[in-house]
């Protein structure tokens, strides 16, 4: 596995981009934990983590590029738009997805709602740059602790990726959930 850091990515951003592009599977810093990331366009990528993961039938979230690639793919209204200025933040919001083709199935299997994120953190640039949406779920298996360190990422998820962009322990929590496909919004503390 290798190890970039956040100036190795400043540094070679096109290449960086590239490899996310290309189906590498990986784990990323954010504002809150580490995810496990890949393209969330690529079919066999998505599938790949899910696998890792064995997370076979609920969705997983992605971290947008962009403000308007949300308003593009997802059904947006004032009440949502409220929320939009508050990203980038810890908030992971349910929106409906207008556009599936914005993602690969895998990602959410066929619902027609998405979990975005827009993160306050250097690793959004990743999203950015490469103006794809990246899928980002938490670099640990179903009911196991998240990773906060390299210490303490399990082996076999070690084993399944490509490299990992490390900055140290990470002391946060999950994002917060809000469901804005209700109302009134449902609130899901982590």
């Amino acid at each position: 596995m290798i190890t970039y850091t956040k100036a190795e990515f400043e540094q070679k951003t096109p290449a960086m981009v590239d490899k996310i592009i290309k189906g590498n599977i990986f784990i990323h810093p954010t504002d809150t934990i580490y995810g496990l990331g890949c393209d969330a366009t690529n079919q066999k990528a998505v599938e790949k983590i899910r696998e890792i993961k064995s997370r076979f039938t609920r969705p997983f979230s992605v971290i947008a590029p962009n403000k308007n690639w949300i308003r593009n793919n997802c059904e947006v209204d004032e009440k949502i738009e409220e929320w939009l200025s508050k990203l980038p933040g810890p908030y992971t919001l349910i929106l409906t997805l207008k556009n599936k083709d914005a993602i690969a199935k895998a990602t959410n299997n066929g619902l027609n709602t998405i979990g975005v994120r827009m993160i306050d953190h250097w690793f959004q640039n990743a999203a950015r740059d490469s103006n794809k949406p990246i899928i980002t779920t938490s670099a640990n298996h179903i009911g196991e602790n998240y990773m906060t360190s390299i210490d303490n990422l399990k082996t076999d998820i070690k084993s399944k990726i490509d490299f990992i962009f490390y900055e140290g322990e990470k002391l946060g929590r999950p994002s917060t959930i809000i469901d804005l496909t209700n109302t009134p919004e449902k609130i899901e503390e982590r």
